[in-house]
Formats: structure tokens, C-alpha cells, sequence
């Protein structure tokens, strides 16, 4: 694909200039030295994991950290791209392809051409603390709500052998980066039968018994799990409005929209903050957070945050490691998905059932999903940015990559940057402290190399 316009070129980004990084930068090691007295309390006692995160995401793009040397092989201009740390639920950039991929991903390989809704499933304030302080209770969570849509949707269509499609993901944050668990769930909105038939759920379903469900599944998880008492639970049923439980659930897309499956996708994976909503005042260190408009007398759609309370609420959604957020139910679990590709039998559809009559069935057997290879990051950015970062903005030919320089080779990246003029002797960028070690002479301590991906 070739651009007549000069306008539409590819340019890597400067993250330095975000005014995300600027923030971490300058304000990172104060986070983590006041940690203890002022945020220990609220957010629990500090996760070696953010130090990680927040450490790779400010060598994010830096050529300093390595690059991929690029050139045209006809009119031999050239150019670096740096690698990326490829933070997942913080570094807004590489995130954003983790989005991309994720969407197209479940088009293509997951989701059913059947009827899908988002539900989504909240939890009283009460109870939000029990989950921040042990972040296991989350992945439990998620049954809770798999087991009480399965079995809603089975009184529902009077299908007792029916199996739900689900595709949860967890989330952590409400406005302004609040810690508020909760589940988004983009679900198949019927039941599937191994004969190879789909049962759509009646529009007019009525929510206040998959409301009672999940308040019992939780509840009754919570007590297993020693962190409330019947007492406590005996204290939750006289509240009114299923005591701050809520289960709502979004319009119905359609059985032939892939696209609208693919963007609700999207959004249910989305980064717990937003670049675009930070403001950074580097002179005063304060932080202007815009988001949805507050309740009550001052009605505001913004908050002020100083700069270390910021870095407190958005650290406080990085997910621990090797921790899953999205998990898959039912019929799109990897077991079922699995036993599917291997041809399992399936069984007779000659049995009879008895389903209400303003039931649609639909017959799915032929439907077969493709396995697709995820983008690249070249795909990814023509596809967000609608520019190709591998045509030279020149004779507008291909591109190749020729080298990688890491950051294992360091007199090699400085040689090059300086003949290109873009190493600064003056950089001021620091990289994060690590909370367990005591400072260096010159206020922070080493770290270790990152490991290094293509941006």
C-alpha cells in the first residue's frame, strides 16, 4: 500500500514527552519512599510488581534501552525504532495492541455468529477491600458469576443440559482509577447443545433472579474463603435492592455483527486509565485526572490528585504476575474449544424439548472458527493509525529491518545515537528505585536490563 499523502507518515513516538512519563519520572521515587506512611494502609503493603512495571514502562521507546535499525532498500533512508516493554494494563502504547490483537482474536477464533450481550457484575463497597488485600478472591469472583449466568440462563430456557458462552475480564478501577472490582462479561446470550444447536434467551428476561444468584454465590464464596461470618451475611440480606449486588446487561448484538462483537471486545479490555484524560503540572506536581461526572451537590467531571496519589491509584491495578484477567467459560473455554477441534462426537439432536415458544433456535453445527496469527506490530499500527511504519516516507517503498541493537551492546547504541545526534549527555531520566534496596550515592539504586521486544 502506497500514500499519496506526505502527511499520513509514520513517526515512532517520543515517550518521554507523555505526560505519564514525565510524571513517573520525576515523582516515582517519592511514591515509593512515603509509601509506607501514606498509602500502606489504603492499598495494602507494596507489590515488588509495580517497581517492575513502572521501571520498564519509563525505558518504553527510549533508543538508549535498543532499537531495530530500518531502511529502504531503494532510496536507502533510514530510521530507529526503540522496543517496548510490553506492559499489559499500564503502559497505554503497548496496551493499545494488546487491544487490537484481543478483538480480533476473539472474532475470529472464539466467538460464535450468535447473539452476544455484556453483562456486567458489581459488588457492595463493604465487600471491595476483601479484594484488593487478597487478589485470589478475583479469579473466585469469576465463578461466582460464570456458575450464576449458567444457571440463570438454564431456568431461563428450561435447558438443564445447556452450556453457556463466556469471555470475562476482570476489572479493577472505576472513574478516576477507584479501586472497584468488578466483571465485565461478554456472553454468548443463549445456550449452546453439543448436538449443535443455539437457544436464544427471551428479550423479556427479567435480571432480579441472577441478581439473588450472584449475591448468594458470593456470599457464600466469602465464607468459605473465612473472610465474613453468618452474621455478617444475616446483617447484607436486610438490605433493600439485593443488598448492592447488581447484574446489568447491555443491548443484544446481533448474530451476523462481527464488528460490533470485535469492538465490545475491545472495550471490555480496555487500559484502567486513559492518557488522553492526564494532565501533568511538573512546576506544582499536581495531577488534573478528567472522567465521568461526579454524583451529588459539586458535581465535577475531574479530580486533582497530587503527583504520588495519582501514581497510588493507577499502580494499584497492575495485576500481579502471571495473574489472568480475562478468562474463558463454557463453551469458548480452552477445554471446550480443544475437545471441538478434535472432533468430538457430538450427540443426537433427535430428543424433544419442551423450551417456551418465543425461543429462537439456531442451528450452528456447520460453523467451524479459524485459528489467525496475531498481528504484528506493523499491522497493529496500521490499524490504529491507519499509516504504515514500514514505507518509506520517501519513495514510499518497503521497508526491511536490517539489525537489532540491544541493550546488552552499549558503546554500539551510543556510537549510533551520537553520529545521529540523538544522544543527550544531559538526560535527566532516572530509572525507578527498587523499594527493597537502599539507595546509590546518587539517590537510586541499580536495576536490571529489561527485556526487550520490538515497539
Amino acid at each position: 500500500m502506497h500514500w499519496t499523502d506526505t502527511a499520513t507518515v509514520y513517526h515512532p513516538r517520543k515517550p518521554e514527552e507523555s505526560p505519564l512519563w514525565m510524571l513517573l519520572n520525576d515523582h516515582f521515587y517519592n511514591f515509593v519512599s512515603e509509601y509506607e506512611d501514606h498509602f500502606q494502609k489504603t492499598h495494602g503493603f507494596f507489590r515488588p510488581v509495580i517497581s517492575d512495571v513502572v521501571q520498564k514502562f519509563l525505558q518504553c521507546g527510549d533508543l538508549k534501552q535498543g532499537f531495530a535499525r530500518i531502511r529502504c532498500p531503494d532510496c536507502r533512508h533510514e530510521y530507529l525504532l526503540a522496543f517496548s516493554c510490553r506492559g499489559r494494563w499500564f503502559c497505554p502504547s503497548c496496551h493499545a495492541k494488546i487491544v487490537v490483537q484481543f478483538g480480533e482474536r476473539l472474532r475470529e477464533e472464539i466467538l460464535y455468529p450468535v447473539p452476544h450481550r455484556q453483562y456486567v457484575f458489581s459488588i457492595p463497597i463493604i465487600l471491595r477491600q476483601f479484594f484488593k488485600y487478597d487478589r485470589k478472591l478475583l479469579g473466585r469472583l469469576c465463578k461466582c458469576v460464570s456458575h450464576s449466568l449458567k444457571v440463570f440462563f438454564q431456568k431461563t430456557l428450561k435447558l438443564d443440559d445447556g452450556i453457556a458462552a463466556m469471555v470475562m475480564v476482570i476489572h479493577t478501577f472505576g472513574d478516576y482509577a477507584r479501586w472497584h472490582p468488578h466483571i465485565h462479561v461478554l456472553v454468548a446470550d443463549g445456550l449452546f447443545r453439543k448436538n449443535g444447536l443455539f437457544y436464544v434467551m427471551p428479550r423479556a428476561a427479567e435480571l432480579r433472579p441472577l441478581k439473588e444468584l450472584f449475591r448468594a454465590e458470593v456470599l457464600s464464596m466469602l465464607k468459605e474463603e473465612g473472610a465474613i461470618d453468618q452474621a455478617f451475611i444475616r446483617k447484607i440480606m436486610k438490605w433493600r435492592h439485593c443488598s448492592g449486588f447488581s447484574a446489568h446487561n447491555g443491548m443484544q448484538i446481533k448474530r451476523d455483527d462481527a464488528h460490533g462483537r470485535e469492538a465490545l471486545a475491545q472495550y471490555i479490555i480496555r487500559n484502567p486509565f486513559s492518557l488522553e484524560k492526564i494532565t501533568y503540572n511538573p512546576e506544582t506536581g499536581m495531577v488534573l485526572y478528567r472522567s465521568g461526572m461526579t454524583h451529588g451537590k459539586n458535581r465535577k467531571n475531574f479530580k486533582v490528585f497530587s503527583a504520588t496519589e495519582f501514581i497510588a491509584a493507577i499502580t494499584q491495578h497492575i495485576p500481579d504476575k502471571s495473574f489472568q484477567l480475562v478468562r474463558y467459560y463454557g463453551w469458548y473455554s480452552n477445554r471446550s474449544r480443544g475437545e471441538r477441534r478434535k472432533g468430538a462426537v457430538r450427540e443426537s439432536d433427535e430428543d424433544f424439548l419442551q423450551v417456551p415458544e418465543e425461543v429462537d433456535v439456531l442451528d450452528i453445527s456447520a460453523y467451524s472458527p479459524q485459528r489467525i496469527p496475531s498481528r504484528t506490530w506493523r499491522e497493529c499500527i496500521k490499524k490504529i493509525w491507519e499509516v504504515d511504519p514500514l514505507e518509506c516516507p520517501r519513495c514510499h517503498a518497503e521497508m526491511k529491518i536490517i539489525s537489532f541493537i540491544t541493550a546488552s551492546q552499549p558503546d554500539i547504541i551510543q556510537k549510533i545515537l551520537e553520529h545521529l545526534g540523538h544522544w543527550d549527555v544531559d538526560d535527566k531520566s532516572r530509572p525507578p528505585p527498587n523499594v527493597y534496596e537502599e539507595p546509590l550515592d546518587d539517590g537510586w539504586p541499580g536495576y536490571e536490563e529489561p527485556f526487550q521486544a520490538v515497539n
